[in-house]
């Protein structure tokens, strides 16, 4: 169905309910209660999930397929994020034509720095991207002031008239889809749990499902199969006389047009962008998205991308407090000395947590959590079938 095998149609129906049930699964636990610190279904939460799901999965078809490690591709996310904007504060506030915009903007981007830095592989592709993406930040940041706003970056503001819009003198304008208010919220109240329904979240989800759908067809796709051969040995591609430059140049432009469309979703969702969006440290999170979940995995790296966002927002904002009021049944002492060891790991050290879980997947789980997934399916069907053979073999045959 839709061109998939039972498979992976089945793997994109699990991450469409997932993704489709999300204010009820990120909501575990009771409004109110100490367990509410772990609730992530908040509506900008929940759209950064879906938003760095699609910009790891375009990633990953350039990492994931052909062993090409962009250091730089934030790049591409601040460009589509830039272009996007500029096209709401002059042309219209409908996201549709921004995040558009903001796609073939990076898409154009992403060859020229594609053109570059393929003639070289390895480290030396590698350095070349991180080269681009500063120079880029660099230039966002100061020298096209008047186009990115410098250090405060761009926003809408109450002087601005796109064209194909019409605002009330004095308001400032918001993202909407066709009248529709990206931040309209339906809250529903079941017992003593809160689940917030958002517009912007859902829409965001859709399109994220859309681009997983696409990166299947290019993983089950001949080009996808030529990916995995540049990966595989590019020496041999040449001397079976197949030029593999064409295929890798496609994929690192598909690869940017997906950030380019995560870059056109976060303004979308949130009409304000930064150059430090196009900051190293933003390539080296998409990087580290992608090998935590599973590179060259298809649910990998949307996996990875909400386990660090969670960490990012949930982890990070346990202080001391909090600390301390879950362990208050603890004496005092006692109470003082786990909330020392337990709080370097959590708040301002959330890295700390992240680095450690980071090692042991590298060292572990090589295939990243997808692969951990996969083992202790293994695990439970092997238990399943050795009971299944125990019983079997208890059971007497009748006399003949």
């Amino acid at each position: 169905m839709l061109g998939l095998d039972s498979k992976d149609f089945k793997l994109l129906l699990i991450v469409a309910a997932l993704t489709m049930l999300a204010p009820f699964i990120l909501n575990p636990f009771p409004e109110g209660s100490g367990m509410a610190q772990f609730n992530a279904g908040y509506p900008d939460l929940m759209q950064r999930f879906v938003i760095f799901g699609i910009f790891a999965i375009g990633f990953n078809i350039l990492f994931g397929l052909t062993g090409y490690l962009s250091f730089g591709h934030a790049a591409f996310l601040g460009v589509g994020s830039y272009g996007a904007m500029w096209m709401m504060k002059l042309f219209s506030l409908n996201v549709l034509p921004a995040i558009a915009v903001g796609i073939i903007v990076s898409g154009i981007f992403a060859l020229a720095v594609g053109y570059v830095s393929l003639r070289r592989s390895g480290i030396y592709f590698s350095i070349l991207t991180l080269a681009f993406a500063q120079m880029s930040y660099a230039l966002a940041y100061s020298v096209l002031t008047p186009l990115t706003g410098g250090e405060t970056g761009l926003q809408i503001k109450s002087t601005d008239n796109p064209l194909l819009s019409t605002i009330p003198e004095g308001e400032i304008g918001r993202a909407s889809l066709f009248g529709l208010d990206m931040r309209a919220s339906y809250e529903m109240n079941a017992g003593d749990w809160l689940f917030t329904f958002n517009a912007g979240y859902y829409i965001a989800a859709l399109i994220m499902l859309l681009a997983f759908y696409l990166s299947i067809r290019i993983f089950r796709s001949p080009f996808g199969t030529m990916l995995r051969a540049v990966k595989s040995n590019q020496t041999r591609m040449y001397y079976t006389g197949l030029n593999a430059r064409p295929y890798t140049l496609a994929a690192f432009v598909i690869s940017g047009m997906y950030a380019g469309l995560a870059g056109g979703l976060l303004v979308a969702m949130d009409t304000q962008v930064g150059p430090e969006r196009m900051f190293w440290t933003a390539s080296g999170e998409v990087v580290l998205m992608t090998i935590l979940g599973g590179a060259g995995t298809l649910i990998g790296p949307v996996l990875g991308s909400g386990v660090i966002k969670y960490m990012e927002n949930i982890l990070s904002k346990i202080n001391k407090d909090i600390l301390h009021e879950w362990f208050a049944f603890l004496p005092d002492g006692l109470e003082d000395f786990i909330v020392a060891i337990v709080y370097p790991f959590v708040g301002k050290g959330w890295h700390l947590t992240l680095g450690l879980i980071f090692m042991a997947v590298v060292i572990f789980l090589p295939g990243g959590l997808v692969q951990g997934g996969q083992k202790i399916a293994r695990l439970f069907r092997g238990k399943k079938a050795s009971e299944d053979s125990d019983e079997k073999s208890t059971q007497s045959t009748p006399a003949e």
